[in-house]
């Protein structure tokens, strides 16, 4: 299995949330993880960031956020240019497929975990 370097946006120390379950089945699965969402904190031994750092390699963001809540990581996402962009439930968002197509990056209107489940990810 490839290690697919996966940044989850909308990270939380809540378990009940899905990116706090996401984050837990990616690390499970033997991916590596970059959490970055409101409060610190650490979920399966990673840090959730409070700040949208520069990263690199990144294969996939796992998108947990509003659309509203979305376009201020619109141009940091864009900057990243991972190979997709995983649309989870609830997350949907037209305007930003456009954007990400435009910048040649695969849109993926999916569940992270359902993905992880079925190894399909």
């Amino acid at each position: 299995m490839k290690n697919k370097k996966t940044l989850v946006l909308g990270a939380t120390t809540n378990p009940e949330r899905y990116a706090f379950k996401a984050i837990a089945a990616l690390v499970a699965k033997g991916h590596s993880v970059v959490a970055i969402g409101q409060n610190t904190g650490e979920v399966a031994g990673i840090t959730i960031q409070t700040k949208a750092l520069p990263i690199k390699n990144i294969d996939t963001v796992s998108l947990y956020l509003n659309p509203v809540r979305q376009r201020e990581y619109y141009n940091y996402i864009i900057e990243a240019h991972p190979n997709r962009v995983i649309f989870n439930p609830g997350t949907e968002n037209p305007e930003f497929y456009q954007l990400l197509a435009l910048n040649d990056i695969q849109v993926e209107v999916a569940c992270t975990l359902v993905l992880l489940a079925t190894n399909q990810y």
